[in-house]
């Protein structure tokens, strides 16, 4: 059974710009002036069609921009749609920006029923269900309390609580999953899992496309308003990165340029688990190889590879090289793979996209610099606060109070684990 249908559906808004006026005008003229407006057409969604079957859950993946959220609201009826018809089949509600609603001179006990009934949930329903909501939360010591003097995390994970709760037929979700710490979030998607083995249709938008993998039955992507693709999780969710790669990628040097007395070229660049397996997504804490597959047209002396990972904007965040290592490295003319890894994966959960290059020791330019080659999406693994994830062990000892040591465990020695976990090379002959 169809639960959601979406049948050739457009959005449009009109964008009004004022006409600028004469400033020397009378303040009167100037307002009837401003009166006529230059206005232009602009399309949020265009010619949108898919359907979601009964306990499905599909994920929508795109852009800043691409038409998600737009898509979201029509479902809700926060607005409608130009053009096409909707056609929806049960009890909806749409999780779209948690805590909405809250009064910040109530507590949060009243917070919960006022928010509960903007959500759908009856009155006795809400009491059934109270305790639960705050254990959920974890702010029972909180709970009379206005939620004004709430942190941002008490008040998201109430919020969310409250919505969990919905037993709804069809759920919407806009990026409900970003709130509070690693172990909320976990909480969250628990939840979510629960309500789609339930039987509960979900539409899922949000960024952390590892959330989307590990709970959507298919995915959209939108672009500009349209649908780019559309089906199997992993499959789409590639396609996404692949464009993600493309819209991030810096310009590259006029063609022939960049080939001329070019010794050697990178023709590719993945990355692999620690049984050599391609990866969907690497984790944080967790092994990572990285493999440039490259052709020498010549023999190259004193060669050194690189790789650097870059945030969306372009900011550097990681750079592994085989010039840290005093040997030299000699290419003969041929193709060949360099092989970096490491044991611990530092980077935190998101997408990044690597550059690659080959150049000779010393020398001021590159023989082959590929910019944005490839992406890596970092899932949750280890976690922890800050920018990166340092791999660590702790030893701790204790002793009595005469001094004697009357236990000890190893946790972990921490230059051992840095030396580790340094990246290393391998030239492999193809």
């Amino acid at each position: 059974m169809i639960d959601l249908k979406l049948n050739h559906v457009s959005k449009r808004y009109r964008l009004r710009r004022e006409v600028e006026g004469d400033a020397s005008q009378h303040v009167l003229l100037r307002k009837l002036q401003s009166l006529r407006r230059r206005s232009e057409e602009f399309w949020a969604v265009r010619d949108v069609t898919f359907e979601v079957e009964r306990g499905e859950a599909l994920g929508i993946i795109g852009h800043n921009g691409a038409g998600k959220s737009t898509i979201l609201k029509l479902l809700s009826n926060i607005t409608a749609p130009t053009t096409g018809e909707i056609t929806i089949n049960g009890r909806l509600s749409a999780l779209i920006e948690v805590g909405s609603g809250f009064h910040p001179e109530l507590t949060g006990r009243e917070n919960i029923f006022l928010n509960g009934s903007i959500l759908g949930m009856r009155r006795r329903e809400i009491a059934k269900k109270f305790d639960s909501i705050v254990d959920f939360a974890g702010v029972r010591q909180f709970i009379d309390t206005p939620v004004k003097r709430y942190s941002s995390g008490m008040y998201v994970r109430l919020g969310f609580s409250i919505a969990a709760h919905l037993d709804p037929d069809i759920l919407l979700l806009d990026e409900v999953l970003a709130v509070g710490d690693a172990a909320f979030q976990a909480k969250c998607l628990r939840r979510i899992t629960e309500l789609k083995e339930a039987g509960t249709t979900i539409v899922f938008i949000s960024h952390d496309l590892g959330a989307v993998e590990r709970l959507c039955d298919r995915v959209v992507l939108m672009r500009r308003g349209e649908i780019a693709a559309s089906g199997e999780t992993r499959a789409v969710i590639a396609e996404y990165q692949r464009a993600s790669a493309d819209l991030n990628a810096p310009e590259q040097k006029n063609e022939k340029e960049a080939l001329s007395d070019r010794k050697a070229k990178i023709n590719a660049v993945g990355f692999y688990d620690a049984e050599g397996h391609e990866l969907v997504a690497a984790e944080t804490g967790g092994p990572l190889i990285a493999r440039i597959n490259y052709l020498a047209h010549e023999a190259v002396e004193d060669a050194v590879f690189e790789l650097f990972f870059y945030t969306g904007n372009r900011e550097l965040l990681c750079h592994l090289s085989t010039e840290f290592d005093a040997r030299r490295l000699d290419l003969s003319a041929g193709a060949g793979i360099a092989e970096f890894s490491c044991a611990e994966l530092g980077l935190k959960p998101v997408i990044y996209y690597a550059d690659a290059t080959i150049k000779q020791r010393g020398a001021l330019d590159d023989l082959d610099w590929q910019r944005n080659c490839a992406t890596l999406r970092v899932d949750p693994g280890k976690m922890g606060r800050g920018q990166f994830y340092m791999p660590h062990e702790w030893r701790v000892t204790q002793r009595g109070g005469r001094g004697e040591r009357i236990s000890e465990t190893s946790v972990v020695n921490l230059l051992d684990a840095l030396d580790e976990d340094r990246a290393t090379v391998e030239i492999k002959p193809s």
